[in-house]
């Protein structure tokens, strides 16, 4: 896991994401939402609560199970059928899509629906199901960029030879100034050659709605601390999948079943001991929130907390009843530890556990944690960096103050177009109001 500090980049304006011919009608749309924005700031947040009916589920017309899980969940959750939208993306279950097929097979077409719609069927969720692809590649070098990618380079060699040189006598604050510098640069030569522009699918499907927008590392979720509860143009998305067919029609079930009979068990909190840290999204950050975490399940939960406070993790088969699991660090090591209940939700902070999503013998965490029966769970199909997850507290807070599972994420993860992917039932709710 990394931790990197945040590169400003300017927007690039040389390849639009969208047709330019779409722009006005995406406008329009944006235009229809910001009248409605007056009427939705006297609602009540549970009146604002997702519903089924603006769910849009994106199937692979070309897999009858994907289908087959489409209609599963209409028949489960009361979506709308007209509300699911077929693609034709191949008879193989790829894993990756490559960007030029992701505008063509899924963002042109689900664009065209949404916009097509209006604000007469206004859309707030995109579930994507078992058969869609899961990771988008990158977008390639960007073209004529010849010799500005010359300068770039020749400036980067100049920024070391001062930073050796202030390595000899230089004060803290002139190297830390210098290699912010040279760390600018170099993003900017790799925004030129295309590093780091792959995503996962539903990352880059929540700013479908959005015209022309950076390829390179994220883009800010404006949905996070939304206090309104209005999308503008961004779309919540989720994922039912998994290692086996039967697992991502299984998370819908189990849902239900939770939220029928409510979440009991066991929270299991697994932090590292690392010295608190004020800087946000640093590793000491997140491990303090690891520990206020289990502090308010205790507090606004019923379920008992057990927590692992050292760099130990919990072994295998010493969390029965696992209701809920939040912790680190097994990179890609998944330790069979848990006897998730029906319901159970949970992540594992770390790098590239959903790189092999649908591997039944995979040791990522998240298809592993799948396969053991947990029913909502998040992961990275690629280097993410530490401060790309939820909060862990914030994240757990919004589900037990009754939020359903996409928007506690929504609310709560730092970045779209990036590495993360949900999956789990979107209208999961496990701490319902009453």
């Amino acid at each position: 896991m990394c931790f990197v500090e945040k590169v400003s980049m300017k927007k690039d304006t040389r390849k639009p994401n969208i047709p330019v011919g779409k722009t006005l009608i995406v406008n329009k749309y944006l235009i229809t939402s910001l009248l409605s924005l007056l009427a939705l700031l006297l609602l009540d947040s549970a009146v604002l609560a997702l519903e089924p009916d603006e769910i849009l589920i994106i199937a692979n017309g070309n897999r009858s199970e994907s289908l087959a899980i489409a209609q599963y969940y209409c028949a489960k959750r009361g979506v709308p059928a007209e509300n699911i939208l077929t693609l034709r993306l191949g008879t193989k279950l790829n894993y990756t899509i490559s960007r030029a097929n992701y505008e063509k097979q899924m963002a042109e077409p689900i664009r065209e629906r949404l916009l097509s719609l209006g604000s007469s069927g206004h859309i707030k969720c995109l579930l994507t199901t078992y058969g869609v692809p899961v990771k988008v590649g990158g977008r390639g070098p960007l073209e004529g960029q010849v010799d500005k990618l010359k300068q770039l380079r020749g400036l980067v060699e100049q920024e070391k030879h001062e930073l050796e040189q202030l390595k000899k006598n230089g004060s803290a604050k002139q190297k830390g100034n210098a290699n912010r510098k040279l760390a600018l640069l170099q993003s900017k030569i790799n925004s030129i050659l295309g590093k780091e522009t792959g995503a996962s699918v539903d990352s880059e499907l929540s700013m479908v709605l959005f015209g022309n927008y950076e390829l390179y590392r994220w883009r800010p979720n404006i949905l996070k601390n939304n206090l309104v509860d209005f999308s503008f143009n961004s779309l919540m998305v989720c994922r039912l999948d998994g290692p086996q067919i039967l697992i991502a029609k299984g998370l819908v079930n189990k849902a239900i079943i939770a939220e029928k009979t409510g979440l009991t068990g066991i929270a299991y909190i697994d932090s590292r001991g690392i010295a608190e840290d004020r800087k946000r999204y640093s590793f000491g950050y997140y491990d303090q929130s690891l520990r206020d975490l289990a502090a308010f399940t205790r507090l606004r939960t019923k379920l008992t907390v057990r927590e692992e406070r050292t760099e130990k993790l919990f072994a295998a088969g010493a969390c029965p009843r696992t209701a809920i699991y939040c912790g680190w660090y097994s990179l890609k090591k998944y330790i069979d530890a848990f006897d998730f209940v029906d319901g159970a939700i949970g992540y594992h902070i770390s790098s590239w556990e959903a790189v092999n999503l649908r591997d039944p013998n995979s040791s990522q965490w998240c298809p592993a944690m799948l396969k053991d029966g947990i029913t909502a769970t998040l992961g990275a199909v690629a280097e993410p960096y530490l401060h790309s997850f939820p909060e862990p507290k914030a994240f757990f807070m919004e589900l037990y103050n009754g939020r359903c599972l996409v928007e506690a994420y929504y609310r709560t993860k730092p970045f779209n177009s990036w590495q993360l992917v949900l999956i789990g039932d979107p209208l999961y709710r496990p701490f319902k109001k009453p």
